[in-house]
């Protein structure tokens, strides 16, 4: 019964792709400025900076938050880096999640609060993000390779569509997880809706609005490799370097760069989130 195809969705979404790529040009250019112009600044700027400055101000930023186990855990663990021969791809990878991260934080947030607030936009937003979830990060790299070309802005771009949903849904969690009698309290003493949600709903759910941000970054540094077969530098390189000469000890290396600074941004960030709590 279904030995031919029947439905040419495949064709269909190839025209519809090239379609976009021949008469929104410029639209796409402009959506990948910004992500540009920022991954650039951080990416050359954390290569500028002499990698002594940059593991005191790690190490500062974890004794902060965590003390001085991470801290001390933090220092070795970028000296080691370092010492692999790996400094400037994790300062590109860092660079990459850090990019991504902000904007999916500027776009993920408000559209959070928004499906926090309410129930017929969270019932729309829904669809999208069990899309961008499940959907295999393979499948984003063609179009995105389409629509922006290769490199790591290709990288970054492919990065925020897989990492943004994580933020949303925490965000969404977190508002609606405030205190219904806390809303009209504040309501009852004559807050404006605004007031309620900067004063009242924003600092009660900021911890679980951390929690959403961790796992963006935790989702954003498990693109890293992937997004290397698109031409993202980074740690990502070593690995699919590895993998194409079947050079083991390459691809262990990149992987274990990538695993370390996992380690340290997830503990910085879950420790933020706890201290809010």
């Amino acid at each position: 019964m279904f030995e031919d195809k029947i439905i040419p969705l495949d064709s269909w979404v190839s025209q519809a792709v090239e379609w976009l790529v021949d008469n929104y040009r410029p639209f796409f250019q402009a959506i990948k400025w910004p992500v540009e112009t920022t991954l650039s600044g951080f990416d050359n700027g954390l290569n500028a900076i002499h990698p002594i400055i940059i593991i005191i101000a790690i190490g500062l930023a974890a004794w902060k938050f965590s003390g001085i186990k991470l801290s001390i855990f933090s220092v070795v663990t970028m000296v080691f880096i370092g010492m692999l021969g790996l400094w400037a791809d994790a300062m590109t990878t860092l660079a990459m999640v850090l990019s991504a991260v902000i904007f999916c934080t500027l776009v993920g947030a408000p559209l959070g609060i928004l499906a926090g607030r309410s129930d017929k936009f969270e019932s729309w937003l829904r669809p999208f993000l069990d899309a961008m979830q499940t959907t295999p990060a393979f499948v984003y790299l063609v179009p995105i390779v389409m629509l922006f070309s290769v490199g790591n802005v290709a990288g970054v771009l492919s990065t925020i569509v897989f990492a943004m949903p994580p933020i949303i849904r925490l965000t969404s969690l977190g508002i609606r997880g405030v205190h219904p009698e806390l809303v009209e309290a504040a309501q009852a003493f004559g807050a404006t809706n605004w007031q309620v949600l900067v004063r009242v709903q924003i600092p009660l759910a900021l911890p679980t609005i951390l929690a959403g941000l961790n796992q963006t970054i935790m989702m954003a540094l498990s693109m890293v490799v992937i997004a290397a077969l698109i031409g993202a530098g980074g740690l990502g390189s070593p690995v699919i370097l590895g993998l194409n000469t079947l050079d083991i000890g390459q691809a262990v290396i990149g992987g274990l760069g990538i695993v370390l600074m996992a380690i340290i941004l997830d503990r910085i960030t879950q420790s933020m989130a706890q201290k809010k709590d």
